[in-house]
């Protein structure tokens, strides 16, 4: 038990974590209300743990918490990060390591400019959903990738993936940790939108009545990536080769709910800002048609208006 870990953001990802991390070392999950501590996390395999974790809201973290983190997760929403790390500000040293969990581009790069100390970033393809206050289903196991934007924090991603591989979910630290944050921002920007407007599960894309739809957003995104740098996994440069990710990703999560539609089905704000809104910038800052993409963002927002004016 040599390290502390602060997970700032009950969802989906932050339970995993701390029901990952909590048999191995003293991990604290922190929400802005109260959950039970007895909580519930169901494994890929169908088997369910029922174990108990150190649950604090943010109100209480600064008079509760034993000693000070090592590690600071925050694993609220993109839209939420910054407000989420304000929170704890007065709390933790300047100098704290913060791990950022969040879909898009958005939060990670502001952050990394604005907190003194260290920031790693994770994406992950980690499966999970909520089952209530009390439980977490580990849908599907995956992959989670840490780095940092600058490339300055090497040995500080190699020991946090050391031990995320020693609580039960694969990980790599990795040198080029933009560009895979870019990678995953092209294929949701792809997916997304279109699964929470029209209300389809992930593989129903690959229908006649969404196909093109896709290939218009891959292809509005596919130059941005090129003008930007970033190319897909497999290193070819072509609009084929994004198209092609994008289908395999769509084929690996046909039965998923995307978490833009499970957003709108509990009448959440979106990540669009997050997902969209840095390719929009991009494509804006290097002078590219984004018609598409700026399409999907006015009808997302309009439709958050219906349900959350």
């Amino acid at each position: 038990m040599k390290d502390t870990h602060w997970i700032i953001g009950p969802g989906a990802i932050g339970r995993l974590l701390a029901h990952s991390l909590s048999p191995l070392t003293t991990t604290t999950l922190i929400g802005r209300r109260a959950l039970p501590e007895q909580q519930v996390v169901t494994t890929p395999e169908g088997e369910q743990r029922l174990q108990r974790l150190k649950l604090y809201t943010l109100e209480q973290i600064a008079l509760k918490a034993n000693g000070l983190p090592c590690y600071v997760h925050i694993t609220a929403k993109a839209m939420a990060a910054e407000a989420a790390l304000a929170s704890l500000a007065d709390v933790i040293p300047a100098t704290t390591p913060l791990v950022l969990w969040q879909n898009g581009f958005l939060a990670q790069p502001r952050i990394t400019q604005a907190w003194p100390g260290p920031v790693l970033c994770a994406t992950t393809t980690e499966g999970a959903y909520l089952t209530g206050d009390d439980g977490v289903v580990h849908a599907g196991r995956g992959h989670t990738f840490i780095g940092d934007l600058n490339n300055q924090h090497g040995g500080l991603a190699q020991t946090l993936a050391q031990t995320l591989n020693q609580a039960g979910l694969a990980a790599t630290a990795v040198d080029d940790i933009r560009s895979r944050l870019w990678q995953k921002l092209a294929v949701n920007a792809a997916i997304n939108p279109l699964v929470a407007l029209n209300g389809v599960r992930n593989g129903e894309l690959r229908d006649a009545a969404y196909s093109g739809q896709v290939e218009a957003v891959v292809k509005e995104v596919a130059a941005i990536m090129l003008a930007e740098g970033i190319q897909p996994p497999k290193g070819a440069t072509d609009e084929n080769a994004w198209l092609s990710m994008v289908w395999q990703v769509v084929r690996n999560t046909a039965n998923n709910k995307a978490s833009m539609l499970q957003d709108v089905a509990a009448k959440r704000p979106t990540e669009r800002g997050a997902i969209l809104g840095p390719l929009i910038e991009r494509a804006e800052h290097h002078g590219l048609s984004c018609e598409v993409l700026n399409g999907l963002n006015r009808e997302i927002e309009a439709l958050e208006a219906r349900y959350l004016s």
